[in-house]
């Protein structure tokens, strides 16, 4: 009998997060005062974060200890399973070995919950009552609303109004969990207000709502934010994965040639390709590892590098990035948690440094690669994970095009039940290849007058 699961045990749960910051030729630049555009220390992140998480957010430590109360929360579903994908391979017609490593079985269906936990025990220790966040396909927020439950936190999360509108499920399941969640622009906030004077239809945006959040957090003592993606610390919680990945690897008996990761901001794809990068930077292994993002908001593959907010009205430090302004919109795809502008900045600085690749997907191309993988491995793939599979069909076809018997593992970070809305727009053939121009990219950017790294 082939074998196509592999699985570990809860003791090999990790110990440790992994900080790549340890390990990077060029360390990450600092992040920037909004107005002074002087270099600010951790204080300046006092109003937002718990110290705890501040300290990991500017750590240099190569290993950061996981608390017990965290590692027994992961327990519930951690460690999550990998697979040999071998009815793909066959329907691809590939000598390429494809494996996935499946985060969907997590209770709110994806990788969220490795870091929301993490933040919602650093709250807990130092007394705060609520915790606001912004979350666009509704992943993050649901993992948020899980994880705040679980500690006795109040949590608010702004949706993003085009995904609040396009998936109510998902709003349901945090409010299942406890949240009070919003469509982001709300009249609840000075940033909100701002958003729907200038544009009463505004169909939100990931930028918006980090806005409205943040500003909750600073102008209430009782309340911390908290962030899915993006930063440091966020990145460094997601390496659960990739170390699970690296032993499942090993058990395999195959070491990937390419690692594969849908990207947003970057939690999903640092946290499986950071422990494989270690890899490359501590003993020379040479694996490909693939960012894979959506045309409509390709800042990785069309963005500049430079310094830009992590929100739309500019309240968050400035943050040195690949971004395509952080006054863009994105257009209302399905794949709402990838819509930011702006990408993490060790992310940011690995490409940066050519250590990394990036690729760009439009969304009927995802699409009629997630309905492939749903068909013949069974999961129907968030839209989000999508990007990952049409990425792996490319290096697929490729290697039997060179035939070459390469070993591909992606990062199947989400599954899609909440989303199915997308895949009947998809089979219904009311979905449209959407590409921005470069005209939209040059007009985003224009409007920035933020500094450029030198």
């Amino acid at each position: 009998m082939r074998e196509t699961k592999f699985l570990l045990t809860e003791k090999e749960i990790p110990t440790h997060w992994y900080n790549i910051v340890a390990d990077m030729p060029n360390k990450p630049l600092p992040p920037l005062h909004p107005a002074t555009r002087e270099p600010i220390g951790p204080e300046a992140l006092a109003p937002l974060f718990p110290m705890e998480l501040i300290k990991q957010e500017v750590s240099q430590e190569k290993w950061v200890e996981i608390p017990d109360e965290v590692r027994n929360v992961y327990a519930k579903w951690r460690p999550t399973p990998l697979y040999r994908a071998y009815d793909f391979e066959k329907a691809l017609d590939t000598p390429a070995k494809i494996y996935y490593k499946y985060e969907g079985v997590s209770p709110s269906g994806s990788h969220k919950p490795n870091t929301a936990v993490a933040q919602a025990y650093y709250n807990k220790m130092e007394g705060v009552k609520r915790i606001t966040t912004e979350t666009g396909a509704g992943q993050w927020g649901s993992a948020l609303s899980f994880a705040c439950q679980l500690f006795g936190i109040e949590c608010e999360v702004y949706m993003v109004k085009i995904s609040y509108e396009q998936k109510p499920y998902r709003k349901m399941l945090m409010n299942t969990w406890g949240a009070n969640v919003y469509a982001s622009p709300t009249n609840l906030t000075n940033a909100g207000r701002q958003i729907l004077a200038e544009d009463p239809d505004s169909p939100g945006s990931l930028g918006i709502a980090i806005s409205e959040a943040v500003e909750r957090a600073a102008t209430d003592p009782d309340t911390k934010y908290a962030l899915g993606s993006v930063l440091n610390h966020v990145l460094m919680h997601q390496t659960v994965v990739g170390q699970e990945a690296v032993k499942q690897m090993e058990m395999a008996g195959d070491l990937p040639d390419i690692v594969i990761a849908p990207f947003g901001g970057g939690s999903n794809f640092a946290g499986i390709s950071f422990p494989f990068l270690r890899l490359n930077l501590e003993e020379g292994k040479k694996i490909r590892c693939i960012a894979a993002e959506p045309s409509s908001c390709p800042k990785l593959t069309r963005g500049v590098f430079r310094y830009d907010f992590g929100d739309t009205v500019g309240m968050t430090p400035l943050l040195p990035m690949y971004t395509l302004g952080h006054n863009f919109v994105p257009a209302p795809i399905h794949a709402g948690g990838l819509r930011y502008h702006g990408a993490g900045v060790i992310v940011s600085q690995l490409l940066k440094d050519k250590l990394i690749e990036a690729r760009a997907h439009d969304q009927l191309e995802c699409f009629e690669a997630g309905l492939l993988f749903a068909r013949t491995e069974g999961i129907v793939p968030a839209p989000e994970t999508t990007h990952a599979i049409a990425t792996a069909v490319q290096e697929a076809k490729r290697c039997k095009e060179e035939g070459k018997s390469e070993n591909i593992l992606i990062h199947l970070c989400g599954h899609g039940y909440f989303d199915l809305k997308a895949y009947e727009d998809y089979l219904a053939g009311n979905l449209t290849k959407h590409e921005i121009t470069e005209e939209e990219i040059h007009a985003s950017l224009a409007k920035l007058d933020t500094p450029i790294p030198q």
